[in-house]
């Protein structure tokens, strides 16, 4: 079991029935899934970068990214409808927990000048999007095999009700936000 889940559990639950006051320890909010894609402009028409872009997906995840097609044609992007726009891939159980484990404790930290996640990131229905410039920062990443750099986003999704359980509920996880 990975060590994030055992602290949700043992500490994560507790703290936050005794901050909201729930009844149940099953009405407490949890993280529901992880969503990580990458976009891809019109400009980026290479198959050569779809290719970075999936094998850089499949290595940070450990999954086959899916790809995100345009639902409409839209002149001044360029883009067509059915055309790719985008890979993602969606994190459930298990490797979701790994994911955020390692999302915390060693991708954060190899970003270049962080100083924490802004709470205003967290949005009304408690959801939190992190985005990175360079998918470098992540450790299946090496640095000297990357041809194209590319960015990517990280959405973390949980069943909070608002923004205030959601963001009590990623602190107790130990995501590093700046202090206010």
């Amino acid at each position: 079991m990975a060590r994030l889940k055992e602290r949700y559990k043992k500490i994560a639950v507790p703290a936050l029935i005794k901050e909201f006051g729930y009844k149940n320890h099953l009405s407490v909010p949890r993280v529901t899934k992880a969503v990580i894609n990458v976009g891809i402009s019109a400009k980026n028409n290479d198959p050569k970068f779809f290719e970075t872009a999936e094998s850089s997906l499949r290595r940070i995840t450990g999954q086959k990214p899916v790809r995100t097609l345009a639902k409409k044609s839209i002149s001044n992007f360029k883009i067509r409808k059915n055309m790719t726009v985008g890979m993602m891939v969606t994190l459930r159980g298990e490797r979701l927990y790994s994911f955020l484990e390692k999302l915390i404790n060693v991708t954060l930290a190899r970003v270049r000048d962080f100083r924490g996640l802004s709470p205003k990131s967290v949005d009304s229905r408690g959801n939190l999007t992190i985005g990175f410039r360079e998918h470098v920062a992540f450790p299946e990443i090496r640095s000297d095999e990357v041809e194209r750099v590319h960015g990517l986003e990280v959405t973390v999704v949980t069943n909070a009700c608002s923004r205030e359980e959601s963001l009590a509920l990623l602190k107790q996880l130990g995501f590093p936000f700046i202090k206010n």
